[in-house]
């Protein structure tokens, strides 16, 4: 037993892997190429993709919305735990990126699961709203432009419908998050994004220490 989460040395955290992850053979060739990127630090880690993919069984989601594709990772571990009638919408910027992805989607199958809608993704959601999908998604992630996270959050607690499950990601900022030194403007609006949702009596949240940290919101009714 223990009090507090475990911190994870290297050969703890490979254990991990090994036993705890188990990975679709085309989302370990994904994560093996974009590891070779410049932003490879982008790309989510395996566990994370393992227990959001674990939240979409758990949850039956089947309406699923991804603010931040990447290279389509986090994308793919959803759209493989959807089931075959579950559809994800994608919201990204970058053409080079998400054709990479769309390579993966291919492969493994799913493509035909994942809407990806190239636009900035406030006008993207948006149009969502505009479109009548208020209410209408059981899932919803977030891991864009950290500087329009409060924005994104509330376009997408309209889009959830009541017990409807948004992650959020990077809360932790690479442990800044908690560094009274850092004064920056950036840093600042992030912890005043963290405190927001502690506050925020729309949703039951719980923050956890997964990967870069994750805040998990429950859409009350």
């Amino acid at each position: 037993m223990s009090r507090k989460t475990l911190s994870l040395t290297p050969r703890l955290y490979d254990y991990l892997l090994s036993v705890g992850v188990r990975q679709h053979p085309v989302l370990e060739q994904l994560a093996a190429d974009t590891a070779r990127m410049p932003e490879a630090e982008m790309q989510i880690s395996p566990e994370q993709g393992a227990f959001m993919a674990l939240l979409v069984e758990l949850t039956g989601a089947k309406r699923c919305l991804e603010v931040g594709v990447f290279t389509g990772y986090s994308a793919l571990a959803v759209a493989l735990a959807m089931p075959e009638d579950g559809r994800l919408l994608a919201c990204d910027v970058n053409e080079k990126w998400t054709a990479i992805a769309r390579t993966y989607w291919t492969e493994a199958g799913v493509e035909d699961k994942i809407h990806l809608r190239l636009a900035p993704a406030l006008e993207t959601l948006d149009n969502f709203l505009a479109e009548g999908m208020a209410g209408s998604f059981d899932f919803a992630f977030i891991d864009a432009d950290k500087t329009e996270y409060a924005a994104y959050y509330e376009r997408a607690l309209e889009l959830l419908r009541p017990g409807g499950l948004m992650v959020v990601d990077n809360v932790l900022c690479g442990g800044k998050a908690a560094d009274p030194a850092n004064t920056s403007a950036d840093m600042l609006s992030r912890r005043d994004f963290n405190a927001s949702l502690y506050q925020d009596e729309r949703i039951t949240l719980s923050m956890i220490p997964v990967a870069d940290g994750l805040t998990l919101a429950i859409k009350r009714s």
